[in-house]
């Protein structure tokens, strides 16, 4: 299993408009890459939001990284301010309900 995160610095009070979009908009399109297995968006406080992706394989992270890209340019330039910060790697230690 692979991860994926991003971390996004958002124009003041522009998260939940984040989230809502991200929601509507990149979730679907996300969901149908290969190998996906899940996909969360966190509100980390200050401006700030997280995504987390995980794949079943490298390759499948990191062309979530490719899509979110294209995905943002093309619908969240308004609201983020700079490029993400991106962590990405193979899932060391996990453990689900």
């Amino acid at each position: 299993m692979y991860a994926s995160i991003r971390r996004y610095r958002t124009s003041a009070g522009a998260a939940a408009e984040l989230a809502k979009r991200v929601e509507q908009g990149f979730v679907p399109i996300i969901s149908r890459a290969p190998g996906f297995i899940a996909y969360y968006v966190v509100d980390a406080g200050n401006d700030v939001v997280a995504s987390v992706s995980v794949f079943q394989d490298r390759a499948g992270a990191e062309e979530s990284n490719r899509m979110a890209a294209e995905w943002v340019k093309e619908n969240l330039a308004a609201v983020i301010s700079g490029s993400p910060e991106i962590t990405a790697g193979a899932v060391t230690v996990h453990k689900t309900a």
